[in-house]
């Protein structure tokens, strides 16, 4: 069965990121030394990071997407976000993954990514 006969039920559901962890502020910092090559924004601005997960243990798990499927950098725009991640004192571990849904749409962009961009 392919992706377009499966019932749609809806966006798949993004888990909240973990706002109330000690890191998460530096982990969004972090995000946000990563650029997309074609978008002088950083990548957390662009609405680009879904997820920030934060277990008990350290590990941080990130749900992310591209502005399009046939961006240039997919394949290595996973492992700059993780070499911004890793290095931050108290992270153990570090997974991104690349999600496709929801789709990102402009409408993701923060104020900032908007105003820089000239959207405002």
């Amino acid at each position: 069965m392919n992706d377009q006969s499966a019932p749609m039920e809806g966006t798949p559901m993004i888990q909240p990121s973990s706002t109330d962890h000690p890191l998460y502020d530096n982990i969004v910092e972090a995000c946000r030394t990563v650029y997309d090559p074609e978008i002088p924004v950083n990548i957390h601005d662009l609405g680009l990071i879904y997820t920030i997960d934060i277990n008990e243990e350290s590990d941080v798990k990130v749900l992310m997407s591209l502005t399009a499927p046939g961006c240039p950098v997919a394949g290595e725009m996973p492992g700059w976000v993780a070499e911004a991640i890793e290095p931050l004192p108290g992270v153990k571990s570090v997974d991104v993954e690349l999600v496709w849904e929801p789709q990102w749409g402009m409408d993701m962009m923060s104020d900032e990514a908007r105003l820089e961009l000239g959207f405002m």
